[in-house]
């Protein structure tokens, strides 16, 4: 490892090998670094560790569970309202979460459902503000997985962007598991979802416009998801390590 990435801090040295893994993936692929924002994935991690990442001037953080969203808001509400941060729920919603979820996130990526998407909508509205939404795609078809299938992300996407309170900003997905895929089955996942942003995009339906998003690409395969055309790597293990028991 170079010896600037010799950090006293163990979490700052990963995650400045973390975003030169994200700049090398990108031009290998002809693409410009800037091209591809780090989402750190704050799961099971104190606020202490979180702070760190921020003073290492990560912008952006996802929290999968409600309860740790909620939890940790206090430490990070400073520069949330100063726009220096965006925090997204990237974890499944449950619709009696929503207005905790509100309180706390400045965007959702696992939106997968209609249903989920009116109420959202309706508490928006009645609150006055708008959010930030992608429309969570499963593309590898696993039923351990969520996410609207592939055969229905366009329509229901389509419908979000139509929403008021509500600004339909791309598309979300889990990749296939390494372990149990090759490569090109991986890529095939991620280009999957690219193509449905883009047919949603092309449509030029209300509100579709600003859909640009691809939020795909974890700890093991974000250079293939950066390969793919992914906006948006969320990265937890190599920067925290090992998470710890819960």
């Amino acid at each position: 490892m170079p010896e600037q990435l010799q950090s006293p801090s163990s979490v700052v040295g990963r995650l400045a090998v973390v975003r030169e893994r994200i700049a090398a993936a990108a031009r290998a692929a002809g693409r410009e670094p800037g091209e591809v924002r780090l989402l750190v994935a704050t799961k099971t991690q104190p606020a202490e560790a979180v702070l760190e990442v921020l003073t290492a001037g990560v912008d952006l953080i996802g929290e999968n569970r409600v309860q740790e969203l909620v939890a940790k808001a206090p430490a990070v509400a400073d520069r949330v309202a100063d726009g220096t941060l965006q925090v997204h729920m990237i974890g499944h919603l449950q619709r009696n979460k929503i207005n905790q979820v509100l309180a706390t996130a400045t965007g959702l990526e696992t939106l997968d459902s209609l249903d989920l998407a009116r109420a959202i909508s309706d508490r928006c509205v009645r609150d006055g503000r708008t959010l930030d939404v992608m429309v969570q795609v499963n593309v590898t078809g696993e039923a351990s997985k969520s996410g609207v299938g592939p055969e229905d992300a366009v329509a229901l996407a389509t419908a979000v962007a139509a929403l008021p309170g509500l600004r339909l900003t791309g598309f979300m997905t889990i990749g296939a598991p390494l372990e149990g895929a090759t490569e090109q089955t991986v890529r095939a996942g991620f280009a999957r979802l690219r193509a449905i942003r883009d047919e949603v995009v092309a449509s030029a339906a209300p509100g579709t416009s600003a859909a640009q998003e691809l939020s795909m690409g974890m700890t093991n395969d974000l250079e293939l998801a950066v390969a793919e055309g992914a906006t948006v790597v969320r990265v937890g293990t190599a920067v925290f390590g090992p998470r710890p028991p819960l």
